[in-house]
């Protein structure tokens, strides 16, 4: 008898485990079935670059956004470019804003701080008001920048005043990132990994997403804004009801507005900066 009951616990878990893996599939293929999916992917060669400070024309870094316009007073997320060797005089913005190392090093700080050499993968912060320096050394140095609102401007110190909000530097080394054990975003399967840069007033929040080489996967995003943004690496996306695959690289993105399913795959280390306004696995 005992033997019995054994055999039957056992099958009822097999049985149970078996429904419960049945089920995680039907919704990942429900998932992949979406109706009128909204994907969209962006390439780094379609940007379109304009001065940051447009009193120094081609001396300014370059911006080219992905969504918005730095000159409007739109929410704007854009790729900024800076020549080796580029040192901004000490300045303010009227807004603040996020930023990631992308390609080279950069240096963001009040001008009288010793130097701290960013590479890619690092994230800062300046407020706005605060005096501050920006500088970039290395061919190629880029990093996404991001505002909540616009336009943005560039004015002189004698215009500072004070915000309650404090500048971030961290360097890359410094970024926590956690895997399946520790995060809810990363389910069993997944190898990637996830770190948690900021939570937005707006209700949006950001992310950078670790992907190890050879990943091939999927992300499934509920948002009605989700974008994921190339930092570093080579990314290979393709679209939904479709074979072929696009290479990302850093620049890119791919970007949705309603429930979608993202398929991804990295030949090499890869970072997406994840902005979103809803819940999303990676899978």
């Amino acid at each position: 008898m005992k033997k019995i009951i054994g055999i039957l616990v056992v099958s009822c878990f097999i049985f149970s485990c078996q429904e419960k893996k049945e089920t995680e599939e039907k919704e990942v293929t429900d998932a992949v079935k979406i109706e009128n999916p909204t994907n969209q992917i962006g390439l780094s060669s379609e940007l379109e670059f304009i001065p940051l400070n447009p009193a120094r024309g081609d001396k300014a870094p370059q911006a080219g956004a992905i969504y918005g316009n730095i000159r409007e007073n739109v929410a704007t997320g854009y790729i900024g470019k800076f020549k080796d060797g580029f040192s901004s005089p000490p300045h303010i913005h009227n807004i603040t804003y996020r930023a990631i190392v992308m390609n080279g090093e950069m240096h963001n700080d009040d001008k009288n701080a010793p130097v701290m050499w960013m590479p890619a993968g690092s994230i800062w912060t300046q407020p706005k008001g605060q005096a501050h320096i920006t500088s970039a050394q290395g061919e190629n140095a880029m990093a996404y920048i991001e505002i909540d609102s616009g336009p943005y401007l560039v004015k002189p110190v004698s215009e500072s005043f004070e915000s309650e909000e404090s500048p971030i530097n961290i360097s890359a080394s410094n970024v926590v990132y956690l895997g399946k054990d520790e995060s809810e975003l990363i389910v069993e399967e997944s190898d990637a990994k996830i770190a948690y840069t900021w939570k937005k007033k707006n209700g949006e929040n950001g992310y950078l997403l670790k992907l190890p080489a050879g990943f091939n996967g999927k992300i499934l995003s509920e948002g009605t804004i989700f974008y994921g943004i190339i930092i570093k690496g080579q990314v290979s996306y393709a679209m939904p009801h479709s074979e072929k695959s696009n290479e990302l690289d850093p620049g890119s993105h791919f970007k949705s507005r309603a429930k979608a399913m993202h398929n991804i795959s990295a030949n090499q280390q890869s970072i997406i900066y994840i902005r979103t306004n809803d819940s999303f696995t990676v899978q």
